[in-house]
């Protein structure tokens, strides 16, 4: 039975429920609310090619007389059981970490600490939830800690490693290329013309000519003013 104060017993009115006590984190959301946007498709054929990444990111960061690089040797076993869970069709990826531990023989402070490595170099990323308590007491908590929902991350230059390990093209091949397309498409509407003031007409013209001109110059503004981001979501979930 659950205690009740003397107000309650003298008033025979009940408190409202509450949450005290519950261990629920910060910024938690709540379960089934986000996933399916927050997931997306995960292509198996990256599986080899973010591993080799992720390790020579490891080597290219580790420092003279250590042993590990910024992620370490239990950083690498986690991403590749990560890799190994994530339904590929959908992205999902929510194990508790538990599970990890136990796939990979470690405890459960070398997994938690390993994740935190994976997701400060940015190959890893997770957001907390909470799911309702079935059939509750109305005096004590409603909700509780479910698993993390992750996501598998890359930053910019493993990105760029694995395009080209899979003979795909860089962001930097990409912008180069539609800039290309962009001034190939200026330069073809621009020598219908023959002088600089019929080209600035033709610009300021509502006409399919004059729409061409000012959308390439609008690509070609946008290009010049965006800057490289420093860590890529996923490949897959560019285009």
């Amino acid at each position: 039975m659950t205690a009740r104060s003397l107000h309650e017993i003298a008033t025979g009115k009940t408190a409202k429920a509450h949450r005290t006590g519950q261990p629920v984190r910060r910024n938690s959301k709540k379960l089934g609310s986000f996933e399916t946007r927050y997931w997306s498709r995960f292509d198996p054929a990256e599986r080899n090619a973010r591993m080799r990444a992720a390790e020579m990111h490891d080597r290219a960061t580790k420092q003279k007389g250590m042993r590990n690089g910024a992620l370490g040797h239990v950083a690498l076993e986690v991403l590749r059981e990560m890799m190994r869970i994530i339904d590929f069709k959908t992205g999902r990826l929510e194990p508790a970490i538990e599970t990890i531990c136990a796939r990979i023989g470690r405890s459960k402070d070398a997994v938690t600490k390993a994740m935190a490595r994976l997701k400060g170099e940015g190959f890893l990323d997770w957001t907390r939830r909470v799911e309702p308590i079935e059939n509750p007491d109305p005096f004590g908590p409603q909700i509780r800690q479910a698993t993390n929902a992750y996501v598998l991350t890359l930053p910019k230059a493993a990105a760029d490693l694995v395009r080209r390990l899979l003979r795909r093209p860089t962001e930097v091949q990409r912008d180069a290329a539609y800039a290309r397309d962009v001034q190939a498409r200026a330069h073809v509407a621009a020598s219908e013309h023959d002088t600089a003031e019929q080209v600035a007409a033709a610009i300021a013209a509502d006409t399919p000519i004059g729409r061409a001109l000012r959308s390439c110059g609008a690509a070609l503004d946008r290009m010049n003013a965006s800057q490289a981001s420093g860590k890529n979501p996923t490949l897959q979930g560019e285009g």
